[in-house]
């Protein structure tokens, strides 16, 4: 059961990864990117890593999909732009496309499939193993980077912050 279940959302991931690529409305676009954001995370969840799953869905398929939904509602794209582009990008881009396809393939080429079937650990990626870890370990890097994240917070609020 928990194979068709993967097998579903792993279709569905890519079907609609596929319709952002090939969409000609970008609204449309960026909905069927916040279905893959969803699956991906429902494919985190399947693969034991809720932690991973939760941050997938509250950072990309929340915050960066609404962030690109006001810009595009901002930039009020029209079609008559869309006869402008040049076939330049378009080249560049499937060429960048199929690089990266090779450096994939050649990185699977490689892959010994044994090494993973027999490190088969079902308490990987739980998050209370997770926060053990943060909170014990790497507890000074974990209190660094929350002090470098609130510097960066009122920072933010005391440039955006207009002159009374």
């Amino acid at each position: 059961m928990e194979q068709i279940i993967f097998f579903f959302v792993a279709f569905l991931a890519l079907a609609s990864g596929f319709y952002f690529v090939f969409a000609r409305n970008a609204i449309y676009a960026i909905l069927s990117l916040i279905v893959t954001f969803f699956s991906i995370a429902a494919l985190y969840i399947l693969l034991n890593a809720q932690f991973l799953g939760i941050v997938q869905i509250i950072v990309y398929a929340g915050a960066i999909m609404v962030l690109f939904l006001y810009i595009l509602m901002m930039l009020n794209l029209n079609k008559e732009d869309e006869s402008r582009k040049k076939n330049l990008p378009k080249f560049i881009g499937v060429f960048s496309a199929g690089l990266l396809l090779v450096g994939i393939l050649g990185a699977f080429k490689g892959l010994n499939q044994k090494t993973f079937a027999g490190n088969a650990d079902s308490s990987v990626g739980l998050t209370k193993n997770l926060g053990r870890l943060l909170f014990n370990e790497y507890v000074l890097p974990f209190e660094l980077a929350s002090i470098l994240i609130l510097a960066g917070i009122v920072g933010a609020v005391l440039i955006g912050k207009k002159d009374l």
